[in-house]
């Protein structure tokens, strides 16, 4: 276990082989114990020290007094109008097994959107940073476009915290496409091109530019400062997603296959908040499909330009309720034409400033 050294983090426990704190995103020291945290942070009362975070900006510990706080000019979240909100959550660590090793309380924050009609849609806030995307080749299951891995800068935005509802679609569209009807499932046989109405008029209603999340958005938002196959370690179980149990991933055993989707917000969350980022729907981004990422944008901006095929094919990420576990890793990719509606792909939205 690595610990952050700012004195008011909130969850200052990080996995090992984590660079910058998942909760408030200062650069990590090795301090293998909470004691030799807390003695660094002693040594930080009598000196200003200096810690990196995210996107290269500089933040400090000052020794002014023993509470002192993290400068908010160095903040490192998405820029918002709107008041924030905090919402608290628990995630788990599994083994190569599958069973549950770890429990954390984590806290993140979040806008809320008035749909109309009943219906909200949550945004919660994601920090800014670098990660590697794509897999590495020792990764089973991993396919070429996985690779080559690449490190992607990442500017603070926010994320849906599940993917969009029936419900929400409803709300917004005044039709709802899903072969399975249900207020809090995820949409689905929605196209690429109906994502982005959907985004078109939510932007309208509440003045703010809703899109698609770019590929390496999604990736970073599903990781979240993970580097295993998927964010709850190095495999998963159906107690924890909602994919064909019967094709299991690693060591794990062969678990239930539901064969339906099942509401957002049932299984536990990633360490950013986030929901259902593995299995459930497949989940459409904005980027044209490439077969690698040989010339991607590392700058995690939406990939427009060149493409594979006549049609206009885009990514979508994430696995469903109907495909192998090892389809839901996060690294994992695939592509659909823009116009196509399938019963197991879905979306979520993503924003970069409130």
């Amino acid at each position: 276990m690595i610990y952050c050294i700012n004195p008011n983090c909130r969850n200052p426990e990080n996995p090992d082989r984590q660079t910058y704190c998942i909760t408030c995103g200062i650069k990590l020291v090795q301090t293998p114990t909470s004691s030799t945290r807390r003695n660094f942070i002693r040594r930080a009362s009598s000196s200003m020290v200096g810690v990196s975070i995210y996107g290269g900006l500089n933040q400090y510990i000052s020794s002014c007094s023993s509470t002192s706080k993290v400068s908010p000019e160095a903040s490192n979240k998405p820029k918002s109008s709107t008041n924030l909100q905090t919402f608290d959550f628990e995630t788990v660590t599994v083994d190569v097994r599958g069973n549950i090793t770890n429990h954390q309380r984590r806290q993140a924050q979040f806008i809320s959107e008035d749909l109309g009609s009943g219906a909200t849609l949550e945004m919660v806030a994601i920090p800014g940073g670098s990660f590697v995307m794509g897999s590495p080749s020792t990764e089973t299951g991993r396919s070429s476009y996985e690779g080559p891995q690449r490190t992607v800068n990442i500017s603070p935005f926010f994320m849906g915290k599940y993917e969009v509802t029936q419900e929400q679609y409803q709300a917004m569209m005044g039709n709802n496409p899903s072969y399975a009807k249900g207020a809090k499932l995820p949409v689905d046989n929605a196209t690429w091109n109906d994502a982005i109405k959907f985004c078109q008029k939510l932007s309208q209603k509440t003045g703010k530019s809703y899109r698609l999340p770019s590929e390496a958005e999604w990736e970073y938002a599903c990781r979240a400062g993970t580097t295993t196959p998927f964010y709850f370690g190095e495999t998963i179980t159906p107690d924890l997603v909602n994919y064909y149990g019967d094709y299991p991933y690693g060591a794990a055993p062969k678990g239930l296959f539901r064969a339906q989707k099942t509401d957002v917000g049932t299984f536990p969350p990633n360490a950013f908040g986030l929901y259902d980022m593995h299995g459930n729907v497949w989940e459409w981004c904005s980027d044209r499909w490439h077969d690698n990422y040989n010339g991607a944008p590392t700058d995690g901006s939406s990939w427009e330009t060149g493409g594979l095929g006549i049609e206009d094919n885009r990514v979508e990420r994430g696995g469903s309720s109907f495909h192998s576990a090892v389809d839901c890793r996060t690294a994992n990719r695939l592509t659909n034409r823009a116009g196509t509606p399938l019963s197991n792909l879905g979306f979520r939205v993503a924003l970069v400033s409130a």
